[in-house]
């Protein structure tokens, strides 16, 4: 089966893909609950500022910031940048993969 849709995160700080059609999550397959957790602390992270205070403490800064989205790049002064939404609600799965993939050992998305 084909995954598709976008992340959301509900009000109590779950995140939950829901199908591109529209339909609400089920808790399972393509609809299960989602978090991305930091790793060493197993944390899920809730808030900007928690992700920001995790990624900061891996080497990463912020780079440039307007009224929607806060960039972050690493101090070591490689190319690497994370794109965050200002507005944490409005995570996609695009920003999760992102954040996964350049800290491996970091963070995981994990279903609940």
């Amino acid at each position: 089966m084909a995954a598709g849709g976008v992340w959301v995160f509900r009000k109590d700080a779950v995140m939950e893909l829901q199908s591109a059609a529209g339909g609400s999550p089920t808790g399972q397959g393509v609809g299960g609950h989602k978090a991305l957790v930091y790793l060493p602390a197993n944390e899920p992270m809730r808030s900007l500022e928690a992700l920001e205070r995790r990624l900061g403490s891996l080497g990463w800064e912020r780079y440039y910031e307007n009224g929607d989205i806060v960039q972050l790049h690493r101090r070591d002064g490689g190319v690497d940048l994370i794109a965050l939404l200002r507005d944490f609600t409005r995570f996609r799965s695009t920003h999760m993969y992102d954040i996964v993939v350049k800290n491996r050992h970091h963070f995981k998305d994990v279903d609940l």
